[in-house]
């Protein structure tokens, strides 16, 4: 039986809501950015307006600026993005309980029956359109496919506030002609490599020799292979079973560059204990620490450790960060951001097998001070308590431990 899956993505999410909630800034060309003082100066989302003078997602505002000197920007408020995307995500489960986030703004359905078929799934699609509009007071644009990977393309074809259907009839004379980056999964290294090949649409890469895109690319060549020729069979996430938390981290852009193993060492801290409480929180311990960097240049690496046992304490986690600083960086040029991730997580209720390498009682002891420390924060803010080492200098005072992200297999990320 042929699926019907639907793509719904809400047209620029962040600034749409923003401009929801503020009428003076509605019919003005308004960005979601970050804080330029604090070097978070980059476009998180624009509106149609500001969409029509050129501005992208990602650019540094001062670029957007130049493009358009009358630009409102505003600051992200996640918690009410949060809020819009449980009210749509409520308005999805009536009428499917197949449904997989990828983001706080876009969603597979599966709407799949004895009774829907393509055409059906388009009517459903502008109805749950219309819906989102009237009740939430703003726009998504949806794709309708046999396929996740060209119902998502369907929902970027056409913008903002409509509907597109993708079929097994249609999408070599419509998919195919698309610029090869438009599919899913096709990054920009993966996109520069593929038209270093000669490989610029989306029918160019069906149509190329299968065992030369294998020879390449490996197993991911295979797979872009079957995507572009509309071969995706993975199937939507049913509520109640989505895919636990692979991964809990923190990343941040300094205020001011860091020079030296003491500026790391001040942040990692506090990377750290937004990543522990959030791990407890979650009932979690995790077996690995990841951390990434990227210098004043803009180049980046990502290097990871694998703990002798599971843990959810700061402490734990900022050694292991620290342990792979010092054995991956000479500090020949100063720091721009760094982050740090806890992955390979279990379940805190498995039962801790004998170590050697710690010391159990003391270890509860420590976890018992952290969760203190958690509850402290939580009644009276997270600034109430915190280590003496993160006050020892002020220009890094000011990072934002909130500033998080959790990271699921189906891309979710909160």
């Amino acid at each position: 039986m042929q699926r019907t899956i639907l793509h719904i993505d809400i047209n620029g999410c962040y600034a749409s809501i923003e401009c929801l909630h503020n009428p003076i800034i509605r019919n003005k060309p308004v960005a979601v950015g970050g804080d330029v003082k604090a070097r978070h100066g980059i476009i998180l989302a624009k509106n149609e307006y500001a969409k029509k003078f050129g501005i992208k997602t990602g650019e540094a505002l001062w670029q957007a600026k130049q493009k358009c000197p009358q630009l409102v920007i505003v600051p992200p408020n996640y918690d009410l993005y949060l809020r819009f995307s449980r009210l749509t995500r409520q308005i999805y489960e009536k009428y499917t309980d197949r449904i997989e986030p990828f983001g706080l703004d876009e969603a597979w359905l599966d709407v799949s029956g004895s009774q829907c078929d393509l055409a059906d799934g388009e009517k459903l699609a502008d109805e749950i359109r219309r819906r989102i509009k009237f009740e939430l007071g703003i726009t998504v644009s949806v794709g309708v496919s046999y396929n996740k990977v060209f119902a998502k393309l369907g929902s970027d074809y056409k913008k903002p506030d409509a509907v597109t259907v993708f079929s097994q009839d249609n999408f070599r004379q419509k998919v195919w002609p698309l610029p090869v980056e438009q599919l899913l999964y096709v990054g920009r290294a993966t996109g520069r490599k593929l038209t270093a090949y000669g490989v610029y649409t989306i029918g160019q890469l069906a149509q190329t020799d299968l065992q030369i895109l294998k020879n390449r690319f490996g197993k991911w060549g295979v797979m872009l292979y079957r995507f572009a020729n509309g071969q995706d069979h993975s199937a939507v996430a049913c509520v109640g079973n989505e895919a636990v938390i692979k991964s809990i981290g923190n990343s941040t852009t300094t205020p001011r560059d860091l020079y030296n193993e003491q500026d790391a060492k001040i942040v990692f801290y506090m990377l750290a204990e937004s990543v522990a409480e959030r791990l407890r929180e979650a009932g979690f311990r995790a077996r690995t620490v990841q951390i990434g960097l990227r210098d004043c240049e803009l180049h980046s690496f990502e290097r990871q450790l694998k703990l002798n046992y599971s843990t959810c304490l700061a402490a734990e986690l900022h050694k292991a960060a620290m342990h792979l600083l010092q054995a991956n960086y000479n500090w020949s040029i100063p720091l721009r951001s760094i982050g740090l991730r806890a992955c390979d997580l279990i379940p805190a209720t498995e039962p801790k097998p004998f170590n050697l390498f710690i010391d159990g009682p003391q270890n509860d002891k420590q976890e018992s001070l952290e969760k203190t420390v958690d509850e402290i924060r939580r009644r009276f803010g997270h600034y109430a308590i915190c280590r003496a080492v993160t006050k020892s200098d002020k220009t890094l005072k000011n990072i934002n431990p909130k500033d998080e992200h959790v990271i699921h297999p189906v891309g979710l990320s909160l």
